[in-house]
């Protein structure tokens, strides 16, 4: 039973809406295809308790883990119904007591959250809530969460990129990619990208890549390796199921490592590959970080905002009752280009 169906089997009609305002958002009811992605007008608005923020939501982040959840093919499985999301950026409207470092009309930006992102409220804890600076839009602010922690999780945590460095994004157009290559440039790497579509080429390049291939081409690995006759020092993978193994045979020798991002199925490799130069395999998820590391990401992060280095790089915005198709498309996009974003006004 839905929870507003429960409120109302307790309570009289008039004296449910009295005290329990209502919001907009979507509700998924059953594990299944984007389609249950249902637009619901009387959702409860979610109560902050003591350790969490309420925001009003004006634009949320769709990221392929969403689908992952929607479908019940994730680890993560949560109680049905529930309403996606995890990125977000909106203001802040409650705070529970125990809040010091946020107040009522703060812009901010989230990467998880306690209720879901895809509605007009959302609840959130403040190791997961981030001050958003007033250059970005609210749109832009919710494409940083999820794609630019975990670029830099993947880049400088697990992947620890220096300077001179060089690094492929093996499927650069799309959220994680398109941040992987603003941070990397940030920071003095030498970039090498790829993406799907002339137009994802194109963007890539803007963004800054010294390079980009189309993966699509055939042999378009013999010209990664023909501009790195030593090999790489990191390379960011998007579709470890489909690249990975010849990922493990252009990487430079005792230097190479690949960071493991994105996996859609199973592999086959040969280790041996690994065991010739003392090369690795990382993979890397983003909530595994702690207090430290989301400290550490977001203040690095929000100085490359504040000297205008880093922007995200804004795809298609959806209105609301079309989630179910922006689920769809941040999966099944022939070549991705930019960050999909719902927005919620």
């Amino acid at each position: 039973m839905r929870l507003f169906e429960i409120l109302l089997s307790k309570n009289s009609s008039k004296s449910c809406l009295e005290f329990c305002k209502m919001m907009r958002g979507v509700l998924v009811e059953k594990f299944g295809g984007p389609e249950e992605c249902i637009v619901k007008s009387e959702i409860p608005i979610p109560e902050p308790n003591d350790d969490q923020i309420q925001i009003r939501v004006h634009a949320a982040g769709v990221n392929p883990v969403d689908t992952y959840i929607r479908s019940g093919t994730h680890s993560r499985k949560p109680n049905l119904p529930y309403t996606p999301g995890g990125d977000s950026a909106g203001v802040v409207t409650k705070i529970g007591k125990n809040i010091r470092n946020f107040q009522v009309g703060d812009r901010v930006f989230t990467c998880n959250s306690d209720s879901g992102t895809y509605a007009e409220y959302c609840l959130s804890k403040p190791m997961y809530t981030f001050k958003l600076d007033d250059s970005l839009s609210f749109e832009e602010g919710s494409a940083l969460g999820i794609p630019y922690f975990t670029a830099y999780r993947a880049l400088f945590l697990k992947g620890q990129a220096k300077p001179g460095e060089t690094v492929l994004i093996h499927g650069a157009s799309g959220g994680v990619g398109l941040a992987c290559v603003q941070l990397a440039k940030s920071q003095g790497l030498r970039v090498i990208g790829t993406a799907g579509t002339e137009a994802g080429m194109s963007l890539v390049k803007s963004t800054g890549a010294d390079f980009v291939f189309n993966h699509r081409e055939e042999n378009y690995m013999e010209k990664i390796k023909a501009l790195n006759p030593e090999g790489l020092e990191i390379v960011i993978e998007m579709l470890a199921n489909v690249n990975l193994a010849n990922d493990i045979q252009i990487l430079k020798w005792k230097k190479g490592r690949v960071m493991v991002v994105g996996n859609r199925g199973e592999i086959e490799i040969n280790a041996r590959f690994l065991m010739a130069k003392e090369t690795s395999i990382t993979g890397v998820t983003l909530f595994t970080s702690d207090q430290d590391d989301f400290n550490l990401m977001y203040s690095h992060l929000n100085a490359l905002i504040t000297k205008r280095t880093v922007k995200p790089v804004m795809g298609k915005i959806y209105p609301i009752h079309e989630a179910h198709a922006a689920q769809y498309d941040v999966i099944n996009n022939s070549g991705t280009t930019g960050r999909l974003t719902l927005k919620i006004d």
